[in-house]
């Protein structure tokens, strides 16, 4: 049975001030009634979003939208499309301040919109993605946060993201996995599922076939999957990912390795699929498409990521219903 999301007010965090962040942000807002509007707080640098607006001509809408000044930043380094460490800094400073008010509870969730990983490491600051940042700012270990992306009729949680295969390996054992697991099961019954089915990937093909393709997946992921299964979690597998997506028959599925995850999501949703990072005290989802700097400040970028990502946090439109 699925129930009725209960978020309900939310923060929108701009991304990067020079890639289509701004953009879509507002776009996305102007597309939304006004009463939903008001619940939405928009946090970014306020020269960049006012002067994105004025550009828009969505200059009403930003005079009563309620925002949150935060990552400004030097006129000078503020141009579209231009990769600049201000700007990197400033898209981690304002899903801070987000991800901040949703734990003292002035929010319920977090979307952020594109943050560009080069800028950012430009910028001096330690940071694999969105996922990282929540760890942080909520003070947890990085590999207790996930990825889980949503689009296409797909739930899937990722339980490595953005590391060499061999990084991803090294790393992975059973308590990973099995964390993983049970953050995706949370994940889900906070969007509505309340008893989720969940299909494992295996590591290796055919998920190793008995052994004929290593050790990896009976000493790591077969011990996740009972473990989470004796809690009364309904998880099944490892199983090879190809025949766990053509079966569609799981209402969450879980990647052991970023590529795994992402590219049914981005094969089914090109640039529609919604990004939650999952397992901290504050829930965030960004996007699940980049900056897309070549466009950046032309206008023409479409907001229906935006789109889909609030209305998957806020219950406004669901998304991969069961």
């Amino acid at each position: 049975m699925t129930a009725a999301p209960s978020l309900r007010r939310l923060a929108l965090a701009a991304g990067d001030p020079n890639g289509i962040g701004p953009e879509i942000a507002l776009k996305a807002l102007a597309a939304l009634p006004h009463g939903e509007r008001a619940r939405i707080t928009l946090y970014g640098p306020a020269s960049v979003l006012e002067r994105t607006a004025s550009q828009l001509g969505l200059a009403a809408l930003w005079r009563d939208q309620p925002h949150v000044d935060a990552g400004e930043l030097p006129a000078s380094a503020a141009v579209p499309g231009r990769i600049d460490p201000m700007a990197g800094a400033s898209a981690v400073a304002s899903a801070t301040a987000a991800l901040q008010a949703c734990r003292r509870g002035e929010v319920d969730a977090v979307v952020a919109c594109p943050h560009h990983e080069t800028a950012i490491h430009q910028a001096g600051i330690a940071f694999s993605g969105y996922p990282s940042l929540v760890a942080r700012v909520c003070g947890m270990p990085e590999d207790r946060v996930f990825l889980m992306l949503v689009g296409g009729g797909l739930r899937i949680v990722h339980a490595t993201l953005h590391e060499s295969v061999r990084t991803a390996l090294d790393r992975m054992t059973p308590a990973l996995v099995a964390e993983a697991i049970r953050a995706g099961a949370r994940a889900c019954r906070m969007l509505g599922v309340a008893n989720p089915s969940i299909g494992v990937f295996g590591i290796n093909p055919h998920a190793s076939e008995g052994g004929l393709f290593g050790p990896e997946d009976a000493s790591i992921v077969v011990p996740a999957v009972e473990a989470v299964r004796a809690e009364g979690l309904r998880a099944d597998g490892p199983s090879g990912a190809d025949t766990l997506l053509a079966q569609r028959g799981h209402d969450l599925y879980v990647a052991m390795l970023h590529d795994q995850g992402h590219i049914p999501v981005k094969l089914l949703a090109p640039q529609a699929a919604s990004a939650l990072s999952i397992g901290g005290d504050a829930l965030l989802s960004s996007v699940g498409h980049g900056s897309a700097m070549d466009i950046a400040g032309r206008g023409i970028a479409d907001p229906q990521a935006v789109l889909r990502t609030i209305g998957l946090l806020s219950g406004i439109a669901a998304e991969a219903s069961a």
